[in-house]
């Protein structure tokens, strides 16, 4: 289970909006890594993550959330193998099969890679994520004094 304590920025209802602490990417190294570079390219904006919470909660106040880490998994495998599977699958078809020059085969490949890209975006948007809430923490007392349980 990957477990993160999250900021509640807004309510509205049954629905709350909540916010991850922003974390430096390594401080070991002064910014001279390639995670801190891309940290400082691609800007510091902070998402909020709505979810439903039935229980009262105020702004300010932390909730701990966790993540089953298989789904993460499932998640990992489509995106990074399926494009990969495609584009092997198409270029051995196109060279085996249907015997291709080089040029289609590339071309197949690419076309292959694109479909396992839009066939992994719609397996990932099937799978539901089982977000829980593990511990509400009150709003006068600080995560830090309770962080460790």
């Amino acid at each position: 289970m990957i477990e993160q304590t999250l900021t509640v920025v807004s309510v509205s209802g049954t629905t709350a909006h909540l916010q991850a602490q922003q974390k430096v990417a390594c401080e070991g190294c002064n910014g001279k890594c390639g995670s801190q570079v891309f940290s400082k390219l691609f800007g510091t904006h902070k998402k909020t993550f709505p979810i439903t919470i039935e229980e009262s909660l105020q702004v300010g106040q932390k909730v701990k959330l966790s993540l089953d880490d298989s789904k993460i998994v499932n998640h990992a495998f489509y995106v990074y193998m399926f494009p990969l599977i495609f584009a092997f699958i198409f270029v051995f078809m196109s060279a085996l099969i249907l015997n291709l020059g080089e040029p289609w085969q590339i071309f197949a490949a690419l076309i292959g890679g694109c479909l396992g890209i839009f066939v992994a975006r719609k397996c990932v948007y099937s799978l539901k994520h089982d977000v829980k809430v593990v511990k509400i923490y009150p709003i006068s007392m600080a995560v830090t004094q309770i962080d460790g349980d």
